[in-house]
């Protein structure tokens, strides 16, 4: 079905942080699959367990015990806020099930249970996925478009204004579904006092704060998920993207207080937590899940927005200001981005994302090294310079 608009790239081949088209051309990959390639294309550790898995075993179905799921899920509730885990095989399905499990806290609860509690506070400029109820939780009217009617049950609030959210507030309020920071959105980190006040919201009203974080979750922001920066738990969280390096996985993190609807038999999957994907996201979580590593992310990540904000002065036409957390980084520009992307893509063979709000995502593989970072700026140099803005109209 021709909903995608391809670009004349054809990568077949991938080596360490570039592409490698079917002509022959080098391209410097810092889109990363769209934040999915975070160990590179190369990276030993995880292309060696994919393939002693695969010449083991790929896939049984959840009708039987899983020691490969249980040693990932020990690994996911061992380094994070989780009790209880749900594998699924992509970041919308983990958002979908974040959504049932937030629905099933309070009408799976026998007398606890409050039937009428079934309505999501979202907010305005949010990416959730391409599903029915994903596309449902977000406020956009270009991805509404020819699928009507929406899943009722979502309420929307402006990102980063708790008085907004406060004031949708009712007693069909079930919790809040928000993106730490934004990602197809423009890379809008929220406050501290927004992500704070929420929990404190959740908190008061017994509400679930289910937070998305399958673009902004797995190291990608110089923590394991980004809302350690913000010194608060989620209550529910989705992850996905990273998880895997580039084989598809997701999951449904949550605690074992806001897992209490998820019983035998209100939810499954086929694929889900299949070994191979168990195996993906365990050397993923090997290779990341440790301080030295971290660090290192929040290091360059640093130096990389560093440099990017001496670099922006010098094109005040272009560009405006830069902003994220890690390796998570976007470049706010006074055009529209998109035009661009495509010309650093097409002139200079550096691959980065276009996102909302005028906004260029720089969302490399989390091991770039000096080299990476000096032929980055290489290229967005040479594209900056060579750049012409589009005359409006």
């Amino acid at each position: 079905m021709p909903v995608y608009p391809r670009c004349g790239v054809r990568p077949v081949k991938g080596d360490h942080c570039h592409l490698i088209d079917e002509d022959g051309t080098r391209y410097l990959d810092f889109a990363s699959g769209i934040a999915v390639n975070l160990l590179g294309h190369s990276h030993e550790g995880l292309i060696g367990a994919i393939q002693k898995q695969a010449a083991e075993l790929m896939h049984v179905s959840n009708l039987y015990g899983s020691p490969q799921g249980e040693k990932l899920a020990q690994q996911l509730v061992d380094n994070t806020f989780a009790d209880t885990v749900f594998f699924t095989n992509s970041g919308a399905e983990a958002v979908e099930g974040a959504i049932k499990a937030a629905r099933a806290y309070h009408q799976n609860a026998g007398d606890e249970g409050d039937a009428n509690r079934f309505e999501l506070i979202t907010f305005s400029n949010a990416f959730h996925g391409r599903t029915m109820a994903t596309i449902s939780a977000s406020n956009q009217t270009k991805m509404h478009h020819g699928f009507n009617p929406l899943l009722d049950g979502f309420k929307y609030a402006e990102f980063d204004d708790l008085e907004s959210a406060k004031a949708l507030m009712g007693p069909n309020t079930a919790g809040f579904l928000v993106e730490p920071i934004q990602g197809e959105g423009g890379i809008r980190p929220a406050s501290q006092e927004f992500m704070q006040g929420l929990r404190a919201l959740c908190d008061e009203h017994d509400l679930m704060l289910v937070l998305d974080e399958v673009q902004c979750g797995v190291a990608r922001t110089g923590k394991l998920y980004a809302h350690e920066h913000y010194g608060i738990e989620p209550d529910i969280l989705a992850t996905a993207k990273g998880l895997g390096g580039g084989f598809p996985i997701g999951a449904v993190l949550a605690t074992e207080k806001a897992a209490r609807g998820m019983t035998f038999g209100t939810h499954g999957s086929t694929y889900g937590g299949n070994p191979l994907a168990m195996a993906a996201g365990g050397a993923v979580l090997d290779a990341v899940a440790n301080e030295d590593f971290l660090a290192e992310v929040t290091e360059k990540g640093e130096r990389l927005r560093t440099r990017l904000e001496q670099f922006i002065g010098n094109y005040p036409e272009l560009f405006e200001l830069v902003r994220g957390k890690g390796l998570m980084l976007g470049i706010k520009m006074k055009v529209e981005s998109r035009p661009f992307f495509v010309h650093l893509r097409d002139n200079h063979q550096l691959l980065t994302v276009a996102a909302g709000d005028q906004t260029l995502r720089v969302i490399p593989p989390l091991v770039i090294g000096d080299a990476e970072i000096d032929e980055f700026f290489e290229k967005l140099s040479a594209g900056a310079a060579s750049y012409e803005v589009p005359e409006k109209g």
